[in-house]
């Protein structure tokens, strides 16, 4: 409905602004990387997003405008709302929150404060495959490194090892060699069990 707002910045303060606009002053919420990015000038111009409620509109801006739409992609998940998407362009730069996406990420997503394991799954779930497609990455390579692991840590157990045991020399393989592949990884945890 409002695409951008541009005019002067009369006040500022790292969650709201509120930008003069021909003598009509709009209140503006915004994220920590928004305020970080806000030049010096008097006169600025934010991409924004209108939600409408039944008790109040409010309105967010972003200087960037890769920034508002992610803030709309993570709008789309169930149990996020606008606090919780702002929350998280405040605690992480978009570009890590695209990455934590990509790449499954659930620690990251869920480091974030109001976000539990569901929460983070979910949006996991519901955004990988439209975060790949919209910034055309291709699987992120932390999630191949994921899938050696499991492959890994499941054929040791099959092979009767406990799995916390496992867990430690594969991790210190993968760390050391994070190209290993399932079977480089199993043939060096064997010599190492």
């Amino acid at each position: 409905m409002i695409a951008h707002i541009q005019g002067k910045l009369i006040e500022k303060s790292p969650t709201e602004v509120v930008i003069d606009c021909n003598g009509v002053g709009y209140h503006i919420n915004i994220s920590l990387h928004t305020f970080s990015l806000l030049p010096n000038a008097d006169f600025v111009k934010l991409f924004t997003f209108l939600q409408i409620k039944e008790d109040a509109h409010s309105l967010f801006g972003f200087v960037e405008k890769s920034e508002r739409e992610l803030f709309k992609l993570l709008l789309s998940v169930s149990g996020i709302g606008a606090s919780i998407a702002r929350t998280m362009l405040s605690s992480l730069d978009p570009k890590q929150i695209i990455h934590a996406i990509a790449s499954a990420d659930v620690v990251t997503i869920q480091s974030i404060k109001g976000i539990g394991s569901k929460t983070a799954q979910r949006v996991i779930l519901d955004l990988k495959e439209k975060v790949l497609k919209i910034y055309d990455l291709s699987e992120i390579s932390t999630s191949q490194h994921n899938i050696s692991r499991e492959e890994s840590l499941s054929a040791l157990e099959v092979l009767g090892y406990v799995r916390k045991n496992a867990e430690k020399v594969v991790d210190k393989i993968i760390r050391e060699n994070p190209e290993a592949g399932v079977e480089t990884i199993i043939k060096q945890a064997l010599k190492n069990l």
